[in-house]
């Protein structure tokens, strides 16, 4: 177990931690736990740029984190995602789409196993990672705030954050027709 598979282990490790948090935050005093839940998914986030770098950096690309590390980030974001679904913060629909997108390109990246064939993540897929991570962190941040009265910025988190999730609902499903379309001959119907 090398240190980037290690990260990766971690990263999934945090996620019932993250949504332990989260709902600890849902009670009327749930500013700090909404805290802890931001900060924790923040650094189950960053815990995707560091293993993904060091891999690269240090020729420590296995199996292992090849298959582990996007199933990471994919429990990591529908975890957040599905929570907000929960608590009312962002609507279902959008979650569905997400979600459909994360099993199209992942049987997409089954079949072109099987026929021999990586899909590389495209720089669509990286940004669709980036702002859906960076979403769910507003969002959480949002959250937090919302338990501290006299925070006058407190719309304006909301605001940006409901931006954000609107870009990152366009890149997912640009991402997705992408590798759809990059993908095109190994879908034929015969």
């Amino acid at each position: 177990m090398n240190m980037p598979n290690l990260l990766t282990v971690m990263r999934m490790a945090l996620v019932p931690v993250f949504i332990v948090f989260y709902y600890l935050g849902e009670g009327a005093d749930g500013a700090g736990f909404k805290a802890l839940a931001l900060v924790v998914f923040v650094a189950a986030a960053l815990t995707d740029v560091v293993d993904g770098h060091m891999a690269r950096k240090y020729d420590l690309t296995t199996n292992f984190g090849k298959l582990m590390d996007p199933l990471a980030d994919k429990i990591l974001t529908a975890s957040a995602f599905v929570c907000f679904v929960d608590t009312g913060v962002v609507p279902a629909w959008i979650v569905v789409v997400i979600l459909a997108r994360e099993f199209l390109i992942t049987g997409l990246r089954s079949v072109a196993a099987s026929e021999g064939v990586v899909i590389a993540a495209g720089f669509s897929g990286k940004l669709k990672a980036v702002l859906q991570m960076g979403t769910i962190a507003l969002f959480l941040l949002a959250e937090a705030l919302t338990h501290v009265a006299s925070f006058a910025g407190m719309a304006a988190v909301f605001t940006v954050s409901e931006v954000c999730l609107w870009a990152a609902l366009a890149a997912t499903v640009y991402s997705g027709a992408e590798y759809l379309w990059k993908c095109r001959k190994l879908l034929n119907m015969k």
